[in-house]
């Protein structure tokens, strides 16, 4: 049902203003059991909640969808997420690999090279610089000088396909370290979206809240269900 409440929400969510949308200050696994907990506490108290002109059908009865579209929303954003950790992972294991392939492909151009003064400048200008981001732009760099200059890597039977080989780990690269250092995640849309999911719920639940500890202020049996245990704790 999630999936089908966060389908049904979807367009809801994108509408809402942006300065509106705030991110969570209670866990979501926790206003989402709590958001379950309040709709079925407020079935009992239906007509003093009416009472107190507490719109029926937007709170409450849009309640559960509101809760499994935040639910849903957050299970894309986790997903996300451990995918960045894992892209970390990845990059530890796969970085040391580059700069060594780096290092070999900048020796098998300056053997190649050796008698060309101008395409070892730009070797070394290319070698110049450190860091993981100069490394991944070396492999791309590498493999357009080589393919511009074959000639000379004809001469010493060069395996032309290292210098696709750079490229494509240039790109993969790339994008793995974006990953890793959470760089897609600042802008990402599955956060925007489950952050303006749980501003959705919350919206609710203040109100739902709100109007039963107004109603039942002068009653601790019924109060204490309005509030929040968690931030009791």
């Amino acid at each position: 049902m999630s999936k089908e409440n966060y389908d049904a929400k979807l367009a809801v969510l994108n509408a809402l203003p942006q300065e509106e949308v705030k991110a969570p200050t209670t866990p979501v696994d926790t206003i989402v059991q709590e958001s379950e907990n309040l709709f079925i506490w407020a079935q009992e108290d239906k007509k003093v909640l009416l009472g107190k002109g507490l719109d029926w059908n937007r709170f409450i009865l849009d309640l559960p969808i509101r809760t499994g579209a935040c639910r849903y929303a957050q299970a894309v954003w986790m997903k996300e997420r451990y995918s960045q950790e894992e892209a970390a992972k990845t990059w530890k294991q796969e970085a040391p690999k580059a700069y060594d392939f780096r290092n070999d492909l900048l020796a098998d151009l300056r053997f190649a090279f050796r008698k060309r003064t101008d395409l070892l400048a730009r070797v070394r200008t290319i070698s110049d610089g450190e860091g993981d981001a100069d490394m991944i732009q070396d492999l791309m760099d590498i493999s357009v000088l080589g393919k511009a200059n074959t000639d000379e890597l004809e001469d010493v039977n060069y395996d032309f396909a290292r210098l696709d080989l750079a490229a494509q780990q240039s790109d993969g690269l790339a994008e793995l370290l974006a990953k890793a250092n959470g760089a897609m995640l600042d802008n990402s849309k599955a956060k925007e979206i489950r952050d303006r999911a749980y501003t959705h719920l919350k919206e609710a639940m203040d109100e739902v809240r709100d109007t039963g500890k107004y109603a039942f202020r002068k009653d601790p049996e019924r109060f204490k269900g309005y509030i929040s245990r968690y931030k009791r704790r």
